[in-house]
């Protein structure tokens, strides 16, 4: 099932019911209150955090990552769509992932796809091509050469419009920024246990405005597929 555009603002999933206690990843977490004045509608493409978890759940043989807000109501998933065997086999030989490609589908709460990420095969530099469900191109995200720090840049139309960067991709915390050079969203460890809620299996994406297109595109495809997809190209 795919979706050719982000949800539109102001709708919520139509899943999520206040009936059900949200779901991390099998763990049942009790729903909270949501904020007001800190939510801009309930999806991937509208609200400030989101809480990505690392540990995945088989979903028609495809390995998802879930994503919540973060009172732990699930807004959609990252799934890991590559081709099972060679997916297996580039995470036993390393050496060898270079010429798999890696292919990933950012779902909504739904299970309907809204953006497709991709890395070829065989590229001199890690490169990743963001497309919508339809496989319409949004744009790139590249690897640039950065002394001292891990840089990766969005790159529309030929132009660049955004950057990703961080001393320490180990660290978990991780800058986003638009062509101005304004943060637009950052990726973070969640604090130590027991000054959180949040299961210790997760990250967190926080992006406090909303975004204008293309961009809001390219930094909900690179913070959801931080673990799954860039940090995999780094190492």
């Amino acid at each position: 099932m795919t979706s050719s555009a982000p949800p539109p603002p102001g709708r919520y999933p139509d899943e999520v019911s206040p009936d059900q206690p949200p779901r991390w990843n099998g763990e049942t977490r009790i729903p909270e209150r949501r904020s007001p004045g800190r939510s801009y509608g309930g999806t991937l493409f509208t609200e400030p955090v989101l809480v990505v978890s690392r540990r995945p759940e088989i979903f028609e043989a495809a390995e998802e990552y879930g994503v919540f807000d973060q009172n732990g109501a699930r807004f959609g998933g990252v799934a890991d769509v590559s081709q099972g065997f060679l997916r297996k086999a580039a995470r036993l030989l390393p050496k060898y992932d270079q010429y798999v490609t890696h292919k990933f589908e950012v779902r909504d709460a739904n299970h309907s796809t809204v953006l497709k990420v991709a890395r070829p095969a065989k590229d001199p530099r890690p490169r990743f091509l963001v497309t919508r469900a339809d496989e319409t191109p949004i744009g790139e995200i590249l690897r640039e050469p950065a002394a001292g720090e891990t840089r990766f840049t969005f790159v529309v139309g030929g132009s660049t419009i955004g950057t990703v960067i961080t001393a320490d991709w180990r660290t978990g915390d991780i800058a986003i920024k638009n062509q101005a050079n304004t943060e637009v969203a950052r990726v973070r460890q969640p604090p130590p246990e027991p000054a959180n809620s949040l299961p210790p299996h997760t990250y967190v994406v926080e992006i406090p405005r909303q975004l204008p297109e293309p961009l809001a595109s390219m930094v909900v495809a690179t913070t959801l597929t931080i673990d799954t997809a860039l940090a995999r190209a780094i190492a």
